[in-house]
């Protein structure tokens, strides 16, 4: 019988978590189908706000359970002095990482600002041995190398040029979160609060997209705050997944998984828009899961 540690319970969060980011993109793709088009500060204000909501609700929960001496774990608090400095970067390297991705995708190919946006798990393994000390394998590496590989043959970016400074933007997009998912591993360490995590974080973004989408307000159709719902839905999975990820286990052995995210992005074109992967995608699917396959073998971890 195969043990579902630690490891094993980072790779599934980091799974769920890659279907949630997955979900929101295909919400933010259809919103502007259904009326006039948004800003991306205006999207990720509404995208944020919902996952406010839930991880206060869940906070508050985990709250009354520590209280009431039913969480073991005892992390349903108000985090400590040093646990504020991860927490505060964490939410400014994610909502940088936002703002640049989202900036980068409404000004270039979305196949090349995806593609410079996945190289998130580098920066988070690289920094997680640069700041934290976590040991990293050239195996390791090379099967985050292999996995991004995959997915640059399903996103198949041109880079023909004339965009240079919105590439750096997407770029810029990577390392915020990679820069994140690294505050979040040593929070995890720290043992704040998951739900605070992601509350922390999301009205942080809250309020720095405010101005941005007050000074530019566009009026919404129902049917596109129904659609920014569903967003915010699965950017609370994501968050929340990824949080749980790096809390149970070393970016090293898992960060590869995030890549699964390319899968479901595809699963959902092809659902919902038709998009029919073609030969290059579908070697590109058979890189991502060979990639991970070789991550989970015994002496990867």
């Amino acid at each position: 019988m195969v043990k579902f540690g630690s490891r094993g319970k980072g790779i599934a969060c980091i799974i769920a978590s890659a279907f949630g980011f997955a979900l929101m993109a295909f919400f933010v793709r259809l919103c502007d189908d259904f009326g006039g088009e948004i800003t991306c500060f205006q999207k990720s204000f509404f995208r944020n706000v919902l996952a406010l909501a839930i991880a206060l609700a869940v906070f508050c929960r985990d709250r009354r359970r520590s209280r009431a001496g039913g969480d073991p774990r005892g992390a349903a608090v108000l985090p400590a002095g040093r646990a504020w400095v991860p927490l505060v970067l964490r939410a400014v390297f994610g909502t940088v990482g936002i703002f640049a991705n989202f900036y980068a995708l409404s000004r270039i190919p979305i196949g090349e600002g995806m593609t410079l946006n996945k190289t998130a798990p580098f920066f988070t393994v690289l920094f997680s041995w640069i700041l934290l000390g976590e040991r990293v394998s050239w195996r390791q590496f090379g099967h985050l190398l292999l996995a991004f590989a995959g997915a640059a043959l399903v996103m198949k970016p041109g880079f023909r040029g004339g965009g240079t400074f919105a590439a750096a933007m997407a770029l810029t997009g990577g390392l915020g979160a990679g820069l994140a998912y690294v505050c979040v591993h040593q929070l995890g360490r720290m043992k704040v609060n998951g739900a605070f995590i992601v509350l922390f974080f999301s009205a942080f973004s809250c309020v720095a997209s405010l101005p941005l989408t007050a000074i530019d307000f566009r009026p919404m159709t129902f049917a596109q705050v129904l659609i920014l719902v569903g967003a915010g839905a699965g950017a609370a999975l994501g968050q929340f997944g990824v949080t749980a990820a790096y809390r149970y286990a070393e970016p090293r052995s898992i960060a590869v998984y995030d890549y699964t995210n390319v899968i479901f992005t595809a699963l959902f074109g092809f659902a919902f828009f038709g998009q029919v992967p073609d030969a290059l995608s579908v070697v590109g699917f058979a890189v991502i899961l060979l990639a991970a396959f070789g991550m989970s073998r015994k002496g990867n971890s």
